[in-house]
């Protein structure tokens, strides 16, 4: 294997539209990091001439691991396993499920360095006592972009001219995730209930069929004078998985059960077992866009404070009218969004520049050099665009095999008896001949 003097960002991203946060986090090494990265996404396969060359970092997107089975093919983690002289960096979120076999995969790839949203207390609880992993440190689920600032510049409005009170979208979680994970979908249902006849316009619903993307989200939230919000992570860490298994066992024998009744049966022993909470990117975004937040207590990782840049709200809503009385209030408002803005984005604390900055810092430990010659990119380059067409449009092909849509029968059969034979000469491989029983 060659070796380069760069680094390969694998990553993993679906060809149809996703939220905006994942790409903003890959770009942000591709384009800020100091050091040459190339990035390869996952989803359209191994590039052919990969085997060749090894990198002298090589780091793992948290995007690779957000559900089980991991993104990373049998291909890939043979790779990556092979490239023994690379220093090995992951970057996790969602790290409270599936963390067996999180564990063997970093046991498995000899990796070097975690990025986590564990706080340091936590770090020898979750990882030292069970994996190889000898440096670790601490990240935010996502930083402010230069883009959303540029968007909330474009799209924001005056207080006045907003349509909308409060707003908020959350999908409902999984009830293995706690009380913590059932906060997201609570905020949104009682505050409905209980602001009845306050006279505030609401836009206040939860659930995944809801959920706005791309410059519609940003129309929404520049349209909200105030945001509902709770802390990002969940309250159960499911250490051995064994809060999983329970849980589905009991929802597959009775559908019908509460989130009460699987607290009490599965849940409560873990509860709060692990601190897994943090400020997330909604924070940054209403922060960028001047919108007030109205949140319920936390810590929010220290960098939110009640009462300086969001109106706190008790979980119990014992102090709703005061929240309500404060929100409209025209001077708090302005004071709490000026100083959220202030701290929060024209500080810069918080840019994707001064993430990159620190994570540059833990590559120059690895004795990577920042200097590759241009015969070199070039070189690299080459091997991993090598076939990137073919992949990308099977990948693409695959991903109507999921879409409803008319004609998808013959689309399907249309890929099956020209794409994929096509793809496969492309390879120099012989399709394998499928009776009329199994269809490829």
């Amino acid at each position: 294997m060659t070796t380069v003097n760069g680094t390969l960002l694998l990553y993993h991203h679906y060809i149809r539209n996703e939220a905006p946060t994942i790409m903003e986090h890959v770009n942000a090494f591709l384009r800020i990091s100091r050091f040459k990265t190339w990035g390869v996404n996952v989803e359209l396969g191994m590039p052919p001439g990969i085997q060749q060359l090894q990198f002298r970092a090589l780091v793992m997107h948290y995007s690779l691991f957000g559900d089980y089975p991991f993104r990373l093919s049998d291909e890939f983690l043979r790779y990556i396993e092979q490239s023994r002289e690379s220093y090995k960096i992951a970057f996790f979120q969602d790290e409270y499920q599936f963390c067996p076999q999180r564990f063997e995969v970093l046991n498995r790839l000899k990796v070097d360095c975690v990025f986590t949203l564990l706080e340091p207390d936590n770090w020898n609880t979750v990882y030292r006592k069970r994996t190889s992993v000898k440096r670790f440190h601490h990240t935010l689920t996502g930083y402010v972009d230069d883009g959303l600032v540029e968007l909330a510049k474009r799209l924001g409005k005056p207080d006045r001219e907003r349509r909308i009170d409060v707003g908020y979208r959350a999908r409902k979680l999984p009830f293995r995730m706690g009380k913590g994970g059932q906060e997201k979908a609570a905020i949104a249902v009682k505050f409905e209930s209980r602001a009845a006849g306050s006279g505030l316009i609401l836009d206040v619903k939860p659930g995944a069929h809801r959920r706005l993307n791309g410059l519609d989200w940003y129309r929404f939230v520049a349209d909200c004078r105030g945001f509902l919000g709770v802390e990002a992570g969940v309250s159960v860490f499911d250490l051995d998985d064994s809060v999983r298994h329970t849980c589905e066992e009991l929802l597959r024998r009775n559908p019908e059960m509460t989130f009460e009744d699987v607290e009490q049966r599965a849940l409560a022993p873990y509860e709060g077992n692990v601190f897994y909470r943090t400020i997330s990117p909604r924070h940054f975004e209403a922060a960028a866009f001047k919108v007030c937040q109205i949140l319920f207590e936390g810590s929010y990782t220290g960098i939110l404070q009640p009462m300086v840049h969001f109106i706190p709200l008790k979980k119990d809503f014992s102090n709703f009218d005061e929240v309500v009385r404060l929100f409209k209030d025209n001077s708090v408002r302005q004071t709490l969004t000026e100083n959220a803005y202030r701290d929060l984005i024209a500080s810069g604390r918080f840019s994707y520049r001064e993430f990159i900055r620190g994570y540059d810092g833990e590559l120059s430990l690895s004795g990577i050099q920042e200097t590759v010659d241009e015969q070199t990119i070039q070189r690299v380059t080459a091997a991993l665009q090598k076939g990137r067409l073919v992949r990308a449009m099977r990948a693409f092909l695959l991903t109507l095999v999921f879409l409803r849509f008319p004609g998808r029968a013959r689309m399907i059969q249309f890929y099956k008896k020209s794409i994929k034979p096509f793809v496969w000469k492309l390879r120099g491989k012989t399709l394998p001949v499928q009776s009329n029983q199994q269809p490829s």
